[in-house]
């Protein structure tokens, strides 16, 4: 039943863009002139609210991007769109990171604020989203054929919503109501020839009396593109002319001190006929010319590849006038592939010697060696389902002349997730296969001993010789080339997961009585929420014979109950000085059985002086539960990326008391690299370091601000603008901890606490032998800036010209990560936490034609300097090298200023008379490129994450029926 109420026309005026300043065609619209003649208007319900209302502008900003403005772009999910409004950070996990592991690669989120897109609560229809178990929701499982428009919170609404919405809420508003048939395709691909994506949509919908019914399809399919084919991924170390972080482990590689040579390494002579390593005078020095070479981006992916096949629906019927029953149903199947170099395989790392007794060794004793798995790639094939349906009733009823609006109903999710991982070793077999073995019989090499055979095989109990000596290619002499050694060696890993979110509610909004400046409006409701999660790794993975690393699994959930109620008071209206003036009131009870309960409430204001002038503002408190993962995820070890402060050639605390300390004064942090070499800058750790979930989490807590203008003015007919400024802080904060992190803190910041127990190191060498963290609640998360947004629109003789523009300007972004009185690390202006984010779109149309020109700028930052093996710095890329900051205690930390950077989007569309649409577009017209950031942000090479990775180029069709 359609509730509508008669107002004067002033109350709709354009001051609706203020508070939804919309990135869309629509909300550019020329604002209606002011009048005294009545309005029929509908009340809705707008994101941050429960309380329907006839007026569109709240005390909180609203941002939205509506139908029009999703087709005049050339992105082509849900995640890409949003990650291009100013509003959002860095993406937390970047497509092109390909080392990144765990459940949530493959998915796509989105991070408000930069604060963590845990902390951005992502709803479908005013209701959640289902999560990973460490709490992320892909946004890009909604197929954008099935949404209407987007409407983005950017503010904290814990208060209305529950946990994670502290950072805001994006709402994703799905198509209802259709009528018709309407069908899409979009094909692009990059000007180098790659990167290649096709998507095919299908929708169809009636509705009548009773109800509707909408329902579509939507396949989507990504290439990846290779790292090969971009420079900044192949050669951006000046260091490295051949290839990214060369690596000289082409050929078997053994060390033996009893030859004079730079390191003691040795590796095969290809120029021997026979390939027989038992003999020493076959080998020679390793190659420094290239020769015994690989170069892992030959055989990286630098941008994740993805198959997407969905399917929506979405129905309602009214069972009587006042009430109806509503649902939909969402089924998404994604397929992701990410590859990386064959693994480099160090015997020392994993305790597996060529055994003195082995028919290959050359030595006759027991020998450590090294060779990458070059002819078996590290493949990751990740799948996931998700299934999500909600069944709702809902109705209105009046009571004398006050409207009431209900529903209650459930939502259920659940997302399956398998992960198949390649090119990783048994280490176990491993042992086997390069321990003692001999000549049998058959004049064959077979492990074991004469006396003690093990039979040939690759079954349990069987086992099959593998040289590692043999250099990379060649065929035969059970080198890696060999089928039966590979499927001796390598086993395929298979992890699963899953999650599910069960959620019943029940919400009655209305109004209590009419005051003077209309209704006293008020909404209240209860929820009861299970959440459950899994992740099983590989048994292999389990019990830490692979080199895909030890990893535990990870089972457990929490459930809890809510109750919300919110009050919306109206205290002048039609009066001088006071146009509107209204107050809101929010508090929301939730009763974990985690941790226990928590009450968070909400304050905002609407004031229009003016008809023309809004002045709105909020004050919010917000909270987020940890995470199943966080809360009951299993250990793992990993071999992660860190800088050493200690280092001679690049810490940034090498020669401090602390450092000589525990250090020697020529100490060098060991990389991760073939042969054994010091690391020039971040790099991974040559000793796997272990991580797990922290059971003894509690909740993080904030508090949001925001206070905003919103301007259209009467002399200018379709300008309208907005100013908010807007500040975050949260406490308790749960931390990601990282190793860089703690022997910052150590050697930096001077924390005692994070110099004990958590790391330990060779009381001779100074390297690192061990290192554990976890998540952790420490310190407090700060930002504060303004968005500034504008909408212009100007109807000529020449067409329609449109005007949309997004900035968002941090002026404070901090993070502490213990409780002393040590200074906050501050983030603003460096690596992905930019200072300025601003879009601007030109749009013109006229008849059948249109255009938009968009421009997206990214402002300047600071980037580590990058050295070279002697500890210099390159010439070029160090601006800054005695740079030093509050939180850094006066220690010098070389940086690197990185210019801003603009990319510029163009798409050209027609009309046809057939009911049909054609576009043509470009993304980053004039193919720019940014400059390398050897901090490697959000990226798994030295380039941000989320800039343009080249030209692409696309065509979009569409047929209405």
């Amino acid at each position: 039943m359609t509730i509508t109420k008669k107002l004067p026309g002033a109350i709709k005026i354009a001051l609706f863009t203020g508070a939804a300043m919309a990135t869309s065609t629509a909300l550019a619209q020329d604002a209606p002139p002011a009048s005294t003649e009545a309005t029929t208007l509908d009340r809705v319900e707008v994101t941050g609210s429960r309380i329907r209302q006839v007026d569109k502008e709240t005390a909180a900003p609203v941002l939205t991007i509506d139908r029009a403005a999703i087709e005049d772009q050339g992105f082509n999910n849900v995640a890409e769109i949003l990650q291009n409004v100013s509003a959002f950070g860095s993406p937390p996990i970047s497509r092109t990171d390909p080392l990144q592991s765990g459940e949530a690669v493959g998915g796509q989120y989105v991070d408000l604020r930069g604060l963590g897109s845990q902390r951005t609560l992502v709803l479908v229809d005013g209701k959640r989203l289902g999560i990973t178990n460490g709490g992320r929701q892909d946004v890009a499982s909604i197929p954008a054929a099935a949404v209407e428009r987007i409407e983005i919170l950017k503010d904290g609404a814990s208060s209305i919503y529950g946990s994670d919405a502290m950072a805001g809420v994006v709402n994703i508003i799905t198509r209802k109501n259709f009528d018709g048939l309407e069908a899409n395709a979009y094909l692009g691909q990059y000007s180098q020839g790659d990167g290649q994506r096709q998507q095919y949509s299908f929708l169809m919908g009636t509705s009548g009396d009773r109800g509707s019914l909408t329902a579509g399809v939507e396949y989507t399919k990504e290439d990846p593109v290779w790292t090969k084919d971009r420079w900044f991924s192949r050669t951006s170390y000046p260091s490295y002319e051949k290839g990214d972080r060369l690596k000289f482990d082409g050929s078997g590689t053994i060390k033996d001190g009893a030859i004079v040579t730079p390191d003691g390494n040795m590796t095969l002579d290809r120029t021997t006929s026979n390939y027989d390593t038992s003999d020493i005078n076959n080998f020679r020095p390793t190659d420094a010319d290239g020769l015994d070479a690989t170069f892992p981006a030959l055989a990286s992916t630098l941008q994740t590849g993805v198959e997407r096949k969905s399917a929506f629906l979405n129905g309602t019927y009214n069972i009587t006038d006042d009430v109806r029953f509503s649902t939909d149903f969402l089924y998404t199947d994604r397929d992701s592939f990410a590859q990386n170099a064959g693994y480099p395989y160090r015997s020392a790392s994993w305790g597996t010697p060529l055994s003195g007794e082995s028919v290959f060794n050359p030595l006759g004793e027991e020998a450590e060696f090294i060779r990458r798995g070059w002819e078996v790639p590290r493949g990751v094939f990740n799948n996931l389902t998700t299934f999500r349906w909600t069944g709702t009733l809902a109705g209105s009823f009046q009571i004398g002349e006050h409207f009431w609006d209900w529903d209650a109903g459930m939502l259920y999710n659940q997302n399956k997730g398998t992960q198949v991982s390649t090119g990783n070793l048994n280490t176990a077999n491993v042992g086997l296969a390069v321990g003692p073995s001999f000549i049998n019989a058959a004049g064959q090499v077979q492990c074991g001993t004469a006396a003690d055979p093990i039979p040939l095989g690759i079954g349990p109990g069987n086992c099959t010789p593998w040289n590692p000596l043999i250099p990379e290619g060649v065929q035969g002499y059970n080198g890696l080339a060999d089928p039966a050694v590979q499927a001796y060696l390598y086993q395929p890993g298979q992890a699963v997961s899953e999650t599910t979110t069960r959620d019943y509610f029940a919400n009655l909004s209305g109004s209590l009585a009419t005051l003077p400046a209309g209704d006293l409006g008020m909404a209240v409701g209860i929820e009861h929420r299970n959440e459950r999660g899994s992740f099983s790794p590989d048994a292999l993975a389990q019990t830490g014979i692979s080199t895909d690393l030890a990893s535990g699994p990870t089972a457990g959930g929490y459930s809890l109950d809510e109750a919300y109620l919110e009050f919306l008071v109206p205290v002048l209206a039609d009066v001088p000085g006071a146009q509107l003036l209204s107050f809101t009131a929010a508090t929301r009870y939730s009763d974990y059985d985690t941790f226990g309960d928590t009450l968070n409430s909400k304050f905002g204001f609407t004031w229009k002086p003016v008809d023309s002038l809004l002045v709105r503002g909020t004050w919010a408190e917000g909270f987020r539960a940890p995470s199943v993962a966080s809360l009951y995820g299993g250990t793992s070890d990993s071999f992660a990326y860190y800088s050493d402060p200690c280092d001679t050639a690049f810490g940034e605390a090498a020669g401090n008391s602390r450092c000589l300390q525990d250090v020697p004064v020529d100490f060098r942090q060991a990389a991760n690299r073939v042969p054994p070499v010091s690391a020039t800058a971040t790099d991974q750790s040559n000793i796997p370091f272990r991580s797990g979930a922290n059971p003894d989490l509690t909740p993080e807590t904030s508090e949001s601000q925001t206070l905003g203008l919103v301007w259209s003015p009467s002399f200018a007919r379709g300008l309208n603008a907005a100013l908010d400024w807007w500040k975050i802080r949260i406490d308790n904060t749960i931390v990601d901890d990282s190793p860089t992190d703690i022997l910052d803190d150590c050697y930096l910041r001077g924390i005692e606490s994070r110099c004990s127990g958590k790391f330990t190191r060779d009381p001779v060498t100074g390297a690192i032998t061990s290192m554990a963290y976890s998540e952790r609640n420490a310190g407090y998360r700060e930002t504060e800036g303004f968005d500034l947004d504008l909408n212009y629109a100007l109807d000529t003789d020449w067409g329609r010209f449109d005007l949309q523009s997004q900035s968002t300007y941090v002026v404070k972004s901090e993070l502490k990560t213990d409780n002393t009185d040590s200074p906050p690390q501050q983030l603003n202006g460096f690596g992905g936490d930019f200072r300025l984010r601003s879009n601007l779109a030109l749009g013109w149309t006229r008849g059948d034609f249109g255009l938009t020109w968009n421009m997206r700028y990214y402002s300047g930052v600071k980037s580590g300097c990058l050295r070279d093996p002697d500890g210099k710095f390159y010439e070029g890329r160090c601006s800054l090298p005695e740079f030093t900051a509050p939180d850094l205690n006066g220690e010098i930390s070389a940086q690197n200023e990185l210019g801003a950077n603009t990319f510029h989007d163009l798409q050209v569309r027609w009309n046809a008379p057939w009911n049909g649409t054609v576009s043509l577009g470009i993304n980053n017209v004039f193919d720019h490129n940014a400059n390398a950031d050897y901090d490697t942000p959000s990226s798994g090479y030295a380039y941000y994450g989320g800039y343009d990775i080249g030209r692409f180029m696309y065509m979009k069709y569409q047929q209405r029926f």
